[in-house]
């Protein structure tokens, strides 16, 4: 399930310790209960509810998907395509292409020798052949540079979340030890 909230308007937005908790524990697996969820945060139910909604509103959950096993459905071949765009204007019109293109994972505007890059699951490398002749075709495309992935080590969709390093909230200031406060014009 996808949402159409808009992007969060600050470029990080303001969680606390128990919704960064919350958030840790749906990527871990989105289907584990709220009650599950509140137990290990300290919130009941309908609390986490409430604040997964709000996350949910702020843009800061997008979707909830499944993870698949692209060997098992198919797609053996992952590979990143390099790609140089000869106008800046041309860089839009490339980016909603990808967003059509059904083997894409990634599309990401770089820095670096390429404008862009893309990374793709494909079934084999008859396919792949055929999707990089469709990227050059592309109005604006100069150049592509394709790496085929051989194996892969480390592949994540988890966003990490140091939940140490979320603001604590502030309490009331108290008066240090030793020092009272007087009322004014006493003595």
């Amino acid at each position: 399930m996808k949402f159409d909230h808009p992007e969060p308007t600050s470029p990080e937005a303001d969680l606390d310790t128990t919704d960064r908790e919350i958030l840790e524990l749906l990527q871990e697996n989105c289907k584990r209960p709220l009650a599950a969820i509140g137990e290990k945060v300290g919130l009941t139910a309908p609390s986490v509810m409430e604040r997964i909604h709000k996350l949910e509103a702020a843009g800061v959950i997008r979707a909830y998907v499944a993870l698949l096993d692209a060997r098992a459905v198919g797609r053996d071949v992952t590979a990143f395509i390099g790609v140089s765009i000869s106008h800046p204007r041309a860089v839009t019109s490339f980016e909603r292409e990808m967003e059509g293109a059904h083997e894409v994972l990634d599309c990401h505007h770089v820095t670096g020798s390429h404008t862009l890059m893309v990374k793709l699951k494909t079934e084999n490398t008859r396919t792949l052949e055929r999707f990089i002749d469709r990227i050059r075709s592309i109005e604006g495309v100069t150049a592509t540079e394709t790496m085929v992935v051989l194996s892969t080590h480390t592949e994540r969709t988890r966003v990490s979340l140091d939940v140490a390093e979320a603001p604590v909230p502030r309490r009331a200031r108290r008066a240090p030890p030793g020092r009272v406060k007087r009322a004014a014009g006493s003595a």
